[in-house]
């Protein structure tokens, strides 16, 4: 089976690249109005409220800046979040083995090798520069698949690499990362100065009690503006996700020659999946859901999970599914094994 370039997966890393460079620009222009027509009108005593300025130029140069900065570190920051830890040939000599010989067969570079200790069986791969071209998978894979299903994950992985997909996906996490940590820090202002004015004496309310109230206001209107395109880049994401997994499959039918071997291998992964319990999927996530050959699907909303900002503001069920249907993968490798037999 030969390898074809998907254009139309190029053509949806494109349109993802200019969206990420569009959003931000989008971003900060909502959030200043907002604050500037909202917020600070509070503060004017009457007056002329101040205004904070917004220059579109040094927005597009910051994102630029941060681009340089996913493309570079995105790929670290994905394993990091994981806990996936670089492991040598001496350490894991069939693993080493198999990626080095797949990569072969692909007619690339072979990649860095990574292993997150996590009873889900499950892989990904980052591009970029640091921590990139990276296959990571997870010792419940290596526990859980043989060794056929083993080479199909791995190349579904290479694929991603081979496609850049895993590239742009590094830097397409920027845009959720930042307005996550944006959430994150005024929710946290937001917990902070609730105590702090409901412990204001009566007698100072008046004078210290307005401040505390426009700092409130302006963290319910940043965390509400970080939401909504929190949202939209997630949808970004995972739409872009679930037609590369199947680029991805494509591609490691093509390196192993098995379709029906990848299959298999999400067969086994769907069924094992079924049986964690959600505190292992959650250790696994990172962030980095979208990223995995499998999807960890677990909600956002958790009573036992207070730590994450995201389960706070919005539902998993608002989204488009990360992964498509395993079903609809597996049904379409088995299509491709028949067509490779005739």
């Amino acid at each position: 089976m030969e390898w074809e370039t998907d254009r139309s997966l190029q053509l949806r890393m494109l349109a993802t690249l200019g969206l990420i460079a569009v959003l931000p620009l989008a971003f900060t222009f909502t959030l200043t109005a907002a604050l500037n027509y909202v917020v600070l009108p509070m503060a004017s005593e009457g007056g002329t409220a101040p205004q904070i300025g917004y220059n579109p130029l040094l927005i597009l140069a910051l994102t630029g800046v941060g681009i340089v900065l996913a493309w570079l570190q995105g790929g670290k920051m994905a394993l990091n979040s994981t806990g996936a830890r670089t492991v040598s040939a001496e350490e894991y000599p069939d693993l080493h083995a198999r990626v080095q010989r797949l990569a072969t067969t692909a007619d690339s570079k072979k990649p860095t090798i990574a292993v997150i200790d996590s009873n889900a069986p499950n892989a990904f791969a980052t591009g970029g520069i640091r921590g990139g071209r990276t296959v990571a998978v997870t010792t419940g894979l290596l526990d859980t698949l043989d060794g056929e299903q083993v080479d199909a994950v791995l190349a579904h992985e290479l694929a991603h690499i081979h496609n850049r997909d895993a590239t742009v996906m590094s830097i397409a996490y920027l845009l959720p990362t930042l307005t996550y940590l944006v959430s994150k820090t005024m929710f946290g202002l937001l917990s902070f100065f609730s105590r702090a004015f409901m412990f204001t004496p009566g007698r100072n309310r008046d004078n210290g009690g307005k401040a505390i109230l426009v700092v409130l206001a302006a963290a319910v209107v940043t965390i509400t503006v970080s939401a909504v395109f929190w949202l939209a880049s997630n949808v970004l994401f995972r739409i872009l996700s679930q037609y590369r997994e199947y680029a991805a499959d494509r591609g490691s039918a093509a390196i192993t020659g098995d379709p029906l071997a990848l299959a298999s291998a999400l067969e086994t992964i769907d069924s094992e999946m079924q049986s964690l319990p959600d505190r292992d999927l959650r250790e696994l996530d990172g962030g980095v859901e979208a990223l995995y050959i499998f999807s960890l699907d677990i909600p956002m909303f958790n009573d036992e999970d207070d730590d994450s900002i995201a389960n706070d503001l919005l539902s998993q069920e608002l989204f488009p599914a990360s992964h498509p249907p395993t079903a609809e993968r597996i049904e379409r490798l088995r299509k491709l094994s028949g067509e490779l037999e005739r």
